[in-house]
């Protein structure tokens, strides 16, 4: 596929996302993962005198990006990692904004493209890089040790089968190199028992392990949060679009701290720690049922929105 051709994604959550940012028409906001544009889209037809900072490390989708807000001046769109926010808004003269989005999913357009090597539906190269740049898949399948896959498969894909499925890697690819997404899934299906392959596709936990991992979606996601969160302007909203329970334990967790208010002993007759809640936490979000019957792959998703105070 060319970085010019169409890029397509079914944003999740989306009016409730468009909601949770509280947009101004004269504020700044970000969009860290602004993929095929829609979140990012509906936010700029919300400003007047405001502006867009979109992000994305797919260099398809900064083509795709770059050609849709061609007409949107208050729209500036850059090819980065949001794990750099701090450096992107430095770079651009923002000192502090008014809202920042974070969706961490993979995009429908990667899982669609076969030659993005991200599905197990399709048979494809093994690539799975979100940036197209880097160690792919192949790469960690056929060279990390039995030891390192056990435990990235265990961890990120919390599979129970991930020490039988590691063996199974590392003997099938002293034959041959794995290089392809159906020989990998082939491989899982046969490192796995019968009543294991009847609960949803036998390969999903494993690819979705590999992905975080070559990706790197969650080192350092907490310490990003935290720098979204210290970005923002009083009365500022950062709201987070997660996938998986890893994803959102972290994002929960780094946002905790930011919430909490006094921590002088419950003994103590008055506070004399004078600390107070920098955040105001909202309920978490989850898909209704018309998004699930529409959208499938929102099943898992949760919002989660934090307001600086």
């Amino acid at each position: 596929m060319s970085v010019t051709a169409e890029f397509h994604h079914i944003p999740v959550l989306f009016e409730e996302t468009i909601a949770s940012l509280n947009i101004r028409p004269d504020g700044v906001y970000v969009d860290c993962t602004s993929g095929g544009g829609g979140h990012s889209m509906a936010i700029a037809k919300l400003l007047s005198s405001g502006r867009l900072i979109a992000i994305d490390r797919d260099p398809e989708a900064i083509a795709n990006l770059k050609n849709k807000f061609r007409d949107m001046p208050c729209v500036t769109v850059v090819h980065g990692n949001f794990f750099d926010i701090r450096k992107i808004l430095n770079e651009a003269g923002i000192d502090a904004v008014d809202g920042i989005l974070a969706d961490l999913g993979v995009s429908s357009h990667q899982l669609d493209e076969p030659e993005r090597g991200f599905s197990f539906h399709h048979d494809a190269p093994l690539d799975m890089r979100m940036s197209l740049e880097g160690m792919s898949a192949a790469d960690a399948v056929n060279n990390l040790s039995q030891q390192e896959l056990m435990k990235i498969i265990s961890e990120y894909g919390e599979e129970k089968f991930a020490s039988s499925i590691s063996k199974a890697i590392v003997k099938a690819r002293q034959i041959k190199p794995v290089e392809t997404t159906f020989e990998l899934s082939e491989i899982i299906k046969s490192a796995m028992p019968a009543a294991a392959k009847r609960d949803g596709h036998p390969a999903r936990k494993t690819f979705q392990a590999i992905r975080i991992y070559v990706n790197g979606e969650l080192d350092g996601l907490g310490d990003a949060v935290s720098d979204m969160f210290g970005c923002l302007k009083p009365g500022g909203r950062v709201s987070i679009i997660t996938f998986h329970s890893l994803e959102d334990r972290t994002v929960k967790q780094a946002l905790a701290p930011f919430s909490k208010g006094c921590t002088c002993p419950r003994s103590f007759p008055v506070c004399v720690c004078g600390k107070k809640p920098e955040a105001k936490l909202f309920k978490a979000v989850a898909p209704g049922e018309k998004e699930l019957e529409e959208n499938p792959r929102s099943r898992s998703a949760r919002l989660r929105t934090a307001e600086k105070l």
